[in-house]
């Protein structure tokens, strides 16, 4: 790893990297939330859309996503970002790496630096900010293009304005800074990449919540066809994770668990789109790492990620295609639309009321074809699984 000082740059391959600015937390150290900014020859946005952050977490390209934070066991916290440098447009020259402070200044934020790595965990850059003060945002580094490929600069520029200020220079229109989106507590992700072997604390009786609570560096695998992909052995043992998926002009794509002896023994995720981006979890073993067989025709990613990376169901939710959402609401009726051709099935897993039963209940809430507009009733806070072909709608209340 190269540790890198204010103004120095250096060559970084063009591939998945992975992005994490890291803290040391404390009581009245005020929180750290990072963005990305895509940025044309003129070093402006084309658009409000090429900001990535906590409250637009993915550009419309798919080559930059906010991955979310947490807070490693020694109070360091982290908040991290998914570059594939390869996936950047065209005409877009350069990938900012910037932060702001929630309540606070940066002067109050100790042992803040950045880091770059590969998927594998393996370090690429660090850079370490030592001379903030009244500062409410900065930018860390900047990615950019020269003679064919990419480099990293080390920039360390700071801001008095906030992520509006230092948004607004990049032609971006902000009314005012924004705030948190009130979401469950953030995971509690390790602030460099988790050793092969880590330990988790028993689970509490409110499982979804621990699982919301916990994390670990997301896992990124690329390959094309049929492949059988191990991941880290660093993933909580029982807990459920996401697993992601994107795939461009394949016929079919599909994805199973393994079991121990690594035969396919689970259907995950199915689905027919030309264009996939489709999200669906598993749970990983307690005795060995999660393995996976995934089935496609052309090239694919693979992406397995804390279960606080996938969507909150808190009043309603667009999607497409096949999904996982988290409902955190009481006993009560979802509305559901569907405007594909095709089977849209939810599930919904939550934990049972029964000392006796230790898995998870599950309740076929939607089983049907082609457009619908639908009620059922869900019981409890837990997972919806979705299949669709199509676009889809779901909302709290009838």
């Amino acid at each position: 790893m190269t540790v890198m000082t204010k103004g120095g740059n250096l060559p970084v391959p063009a591939a998945a990297l992975q992005v994490a600015v890291t803290w040391r937390q404390g009581a009245r150290v005020p929180d750290v939330d990072v963005s990305a900014l895509l940025l044309d020859a003129t070093g402006r946005v084309r658009s409000d859309a090429d900001l990535v952050f906590y409250n637009q977490p993915a550009h419309p390209s798919g080559a930059v996503r906010h991955l979310g934070k947490g807070q490693g066991a020694d109070g360091t916290g982290a908040d991290w970002l998914w570059l594939d440098l390869a996936a950047v447009e065209l005409g877009m020259d350069r990938v900012v790496v910037a932060a702001s402070t929630d309540a606070g200044t940066f002067g109050q934020v100790p042992f803040l630096d950045v880091r770059v790595a590969l998927p594998d965990g393996q370090q690429v850059a660090s850079f370490t900010i030592g001379d903030a003060s009244t500062e409410t945002a900065f930018v860390f580094g900047e990615f950019y293009r020269r003679n064919g490929g990419w480099k990293f600069r080390a920039v360390g520029q700071g801001y008095a304005s906030g992520l509006a200020g230092l948004a607004t220079d990049f032609g971006i229109s902000v009314a005012e800074d924004p705030q948190p989106v009130p979401v469950a507590p953030p995971p509690a992700a390790p602030a460099h990449p988790a050793p092969a072997a880590a330990s988790f604390p028993a689970p509490p009786a409110d499982r979804l919540a621990a699982e919301l609570a916990l994390s670990f560096p997301p896992f990124t695998h690329r390959a094309s066809g049929k492949e059988r992909v191990t991941c880290p052995p660093n993933l909580p043992p029982g807990a459920r994770v996401v697993v992601e998926i994107e795939c461009r002009d394949s016929i079919s794509v599909h994805i199973d668990s393994c079991d121990a002896y690594g035969r396919a023994d689970r259907d995950l995720l199915s689905t027919y789109e030309d264009e996939v981006h489709a999200r669906t979890f598993a749970t990983v073993p307690e005795d060995r790492p999660l393995s996976l067989v995934v089935r496609a025709d052309t090239p694919w990613t693979l992406r397995v990620l804390p279960l606080a990376h996938a969507r909150r169901l808190v009043h309603s939710l667009n999607g497409r295609g096949p999904d996982l959402l988290v409902y955190e609401g009481s006993a009560g009726v979802l509305s559901f639309v569907h405007q594909g051709q095709s089977n849209f099935v939810v599930w919904h897993y939550f934990t049972s009321d029964d000392p006796e039963w230790q898995d998870d209940e599950e309740d076929l809430l939607v089983n049907e074809v082609g457009r619908l507009d639908v009620l059922a009733p869900v019981r409890a806070p837990g997972l919806l699984r979705i299949e669709a072909d199509g676009p889809w709608r779901i909302g709290v209340g009838g």
